[in-house]
């Protein structure tokens, strides 16, 4: 068995790819950056990252499907993981296609709610039952919202159905 002083840079770094590929799949520009950063030579890069693609343990539009549909299921709203998906080396363009064909609506409504009655019971138990209904209980929950990536005007609608459903104590 070679010891790897005995590999090129070249099998080293195909290698070493394959171990970072084995714990959670990676973006093309964020897998070249890891390798960088590991010091291998750009030329061994480049041929592990085409091997790789070849193989089929590269490709930016699965990993980027894969990731969005992780963030989704952790009540990641659309513009927070467009926003992380950009930050591994996935295109705007790219980012946005990807969360549109895999991010469900009803879903990300349902989980929005959700979001918003877990922060209102959290507030409840620190403030009191009638905080989340004042001024600065609603700016809270909005900001909450908006923190995680959800739009405007989902987030302003959905504080506003969760007050409801605590005034009428339908939740």
């Amino acid at each position: 068995m070679p010891s790897d002083d005995d590999l090129s840079d070249g099998d080293r770094c195909y290698a070493t790819a394959l171990r970072i590929l084995k714990y959670r799949w990676n973006g093309r520009a964020e897998l070249r950056r890891k390798l960088a950063r590991k010091s291998f030579e750009a030329e061994a890069i480049d041929g592990t990252l085409e091997r790789l693609t070849r193989e089929g343990w590269v490709d930016d539009e699965r990993f980027a499907a894969s990731f969005v549909r992780d963030r989704a299921r952790k009540r990641i709203g659309r513009r927070r993981i467009v926003a992380e998906l950009r930050s591994t080396g996935i295109g705007d363009e790219e980012a946005r296609r990807a969360v549109e064909e895999n991010v469900d609506k009803e879903t990300e409504e349902r989980e929005l709610l959700a979001l918003c009655r877990k922060k209102m019971r959290i507030l409840a138990g620190r403030k009191g039952d009638e905080f989340a209904a004042s001024a600065e209980g609603r700016n809270k929950l909005l900001v909450y919202l908006l923190s995680h990536g959800y739009d405007l005007a989902a987030s302003r609608e959905a504080v506003g159905l969760c007050i409801e459903e605590a005034a009428s104590g339908d939740e």
